[in-house]
């Protein structure tokens, strides 16, 4: 039995060592459930997924209430990342009811679209936003700050992450995206992509699987920030941040 038990975590510990990365995944924002009657959405597809998003651009996304009232989500734009990740930003065409629950629908969607529930119940559950009776989310702290932290890197079975990670303070504990424009120093090329917040941290580069921005190491870039509520109600844009990508060595 207890030869058993050592097998069975050296397999763990194999799997967790050199990792698996799924072929396509979808990622849902706002990620609070609770929206205004106004909000912005970002639809976010990795690896075979991105094909869906890139078709937005041809079919029909819209939201449905539990009423069966359908609200059609207008398409903002289409950004690509650099590794394996696009993303959809849409506006509904018109103000959401009050106290409704809707879900995300689109005319090639095959079945509902679901998302982790690590609040309540660790499982995964039909993907739903619900609204209450503000027109509006509030504004973030004009008084948020963004500062450079350091840059991280480490190797993993199906590749390398490696991020320029960034620290906010000021916050009031609410959802934050970030439009992050990143320019590549050397090649003068640039790449957009809204980043969501994690707790008082940005993190901008890639993880094992995929990112928004794939850095080539040593290579010199900057980077600057638009900060914004999930309405899309924007702050002032922050000044550029210089910094110098890992190196590949640990």
């Amino acid at each position: 039995m207890k030869k058993l038990i050592l097998i069975l975590l050296l397999l763990l510990e194999v799997d967790l060592t050199f990792g698996i990365c799924a072929y396509e995944g979808f990622e849902y924002y706002p990620k609070t459930k609770e929206i205004s009657l106004n909000p912005m959405f970002i639809i976010q597809g990795y690896d075979y997924s991105q094909k869906v998003i890139l078709s937005f651009k041809n079919q029909k996304v819209y939201l449905l209430s539990e009423n069966g009232e359908e609200v059609v989500l207008n398409l903002q734009e289409i950004l690509k990342g650099d590794y394996y990740l696009t993303q959809a930003i849409f506006k509904p065409a018109k103000e959401l009811k009050s106290n409704t629950k809707y879900y995300l629908k689109y005319e090639s969607l095959i079945k509902d679209s679901t998302r982790w529930n690590s609040d309540m119940r660790d499982e995964w559950e039909n993907l739903y936003w619900q609204t209450a009776d503000k027109k509006t989310v509030p504004p973030l702290n004009p008084n948020l700050e963004i500062t450079f932290k350091e840059t991280e890197y480490q190797e993993y079975g199906c590749g390398d992450a490696s991020w320029a990670i960034f620290n906010l303070k000021n916050t009031w504990k609410e959802e934050i995206w970030c439009k992050t424009e990143l320019i590549d120093k050397e090649t003068n090329v640039k790449t957009v992509f809204y980043i969501s917040a994690e707790k008082d941290k940005i993190r901008v580069g890639n993880d094992m699987c995929s990112g928004a921005f794939n850095f080539v190491p040593k290579r010199k870039y900057k980077v600057r920030f638009t900060p914004m509520n999930t309405d899309g109600k924007v702050l002032k844009t922050t000044k550029w941040f210089h910094f110098t990508a890992h190196t590949d060595e640990l």
